[in-house]
């Protein structure tokens, strides 16, 4: 980690960087002693840096944003993922066409980590917030459609981070300045969110979880010249390894609780599928069974699962307990790395999916039958034709 010369000042005069000892040629030199132990963490220390910067930078925001009636009845809600701030931002007035009462941004919004030189104050990601708050595309969809937020690893600072990333603070506040988050979010390390909206019987309340800020360190798979080329991690059953941190599942099992009559649970990366050895819920197998018995233990209301970050898409089925859970993936809004869907269904057999795998540009929607109890979850292309679609009732 590289310090400006600002973040050096800062802690020194903060005491938190020890200064050099002179001594003058006619007296002895200091004997050594041994260090101090300092119980702060990396973020921790760095946070009279944070504070000083903030009144020299120019913080981008997002751009106003329409609020959701509390008393709206949803039937329609858009989400993406995966949107790079110097690609085309043509899939906003995609989005637009299908007309949805909420859209969800839930990770990799920019590529802020692009060129991350280990700056600690995370001038690449501030960029890149700016430029995308510049685009005429997003600023027009914005100003139209509300919108609610989380992050993954390419908005948060650095691929593939986690909780032991030091520059997470100073991700978050940059996060949050950006969206305009809620003052609850603002008010707790992360940046994890939840909403009701729609009167009973036709609530929804949509959970957006934070897949970064607290969770552990994964395992890292050794190289091989014959290792499988879906990723480069193992799943790690160790019991001290956490996705969400202590606090935030507390907050879940609260928020599961509450009455509602639909929960749209989001999360960053993958729940349901253990076919890959990227990032996903798969990394982790006793946090993912957590996750999923939680969601088990719901107060009653029908659920379904959004997640992003493969820059690939599709529709996933798993039975827990009983009870058949959905989950609809939609990556990426305009960073595809390919258009050849069948290739990618064939390099990643999954029996979980019950689509192909999705590569090109693509986003989701979400249409609920509030009359039928019934749910519509939709791929869409980069010219809103329909990849993939699949009912459930519940």
């Amino acid at each position: 980690m590289r310090l400006s010369l600002l973040a050096a000042t800062t802690l020194a005069a903060a005491g938190l960087l020890a200064a050099p000892i002179m001594a003058h040629d006619d007296e002895p030199a200091p004997a050594r002693t041994a260090p101090v132990p300092v119980s702060l963490t990396p973020d921790q220390l760095l946070q009279p840096y944070y504070e000083a910067l903030r009144q020299q930078v120019e913080m981008p925001v997002a751009g106003p944003n329409p609020s959701l009636s509390p008393a709206t009845p949803l039937t329609r809600i858009a989400f993406g993922s995966c949107n790079h701030q110097s690609a085309p931002q043509h899939m906003w007035a995609q989005i637009a066409s299908a007309n949805p009462q909420l859209f969800l941004m839930i990770g990799d919004n920019v590529y802020g980590d692009n060129g991350w030189d280990a700056d600690a104050g995370l001038e690449s990601l501030r960029r890149a917030y700016a430029l995308q708050a510049s685009h005429p595309e997003f600023k027009a969809f914005r100003a139209k459609y509300p919108m609610m937020a989380t992050w993954d690893d390419h908005d948060y600072g650095l691929n593939d981070a986690g909780g032991s990333f030091p520059m997470r603070r100073w991700g978050e506040a940059l996060f949050e300045s950006f969206w305009g988050s809620s003052d609850a979010v603002r008010s707790r390390p992360g940046v994890y969110d939840s909403t009701i909206t729609g009167p009973e019987g036709k609530r929804v309340q949509v959970i957006l979880l934070d897949t970064r800020y607290f969770r552990s360190d994964l395992k890292r798979m050794a190289w091989s010249k014959d290792r499988p080329p879906l990723g480069g991690y193992l799943p790690d059953d160790s019991l001290d390894k956490t996705m969400l941190g202590e606090a935030q599942w507390a907050w879940l099992e609260q928020e599961l609780a509450k009455p509602a009559d639909l929960r749209v649970v989001v999360s960053s990366t993958q729940v349901i599928t253990t076919a890959h050895q990227f990032e996903g819920w798969t990394n982790m197998p006793v946090e993912r069974n957590r996750l999923l018995e939680t969601l088990k233990n719901r107060a009653a209301s029908g659920l379904v699962i959004l997640s992003g970050d493969r820059h690939a898409a599709g529709i996933y089925k798993a039975a827990h307990k009983g009870e058949t859970m959905w989950e609809l993936t939609s990556s990426s809004l305009n960073l595809s790395f390919g258009s050849d869907n069948d290739r990618s269904t064939a390099r990643e057999p999954d029996p979980a999916r019950v689509t192909k795998f999705f590569s090109e540009e693509n986003y989701g929607l979400v249409d609920i039958d509030w009359k039928a109890k019934r749910l519509t979850m939709t791929l869409k292309g980069n010219t809103s034709a329909t990849l993939a679609s699949q009912t459930f009732t519940w």
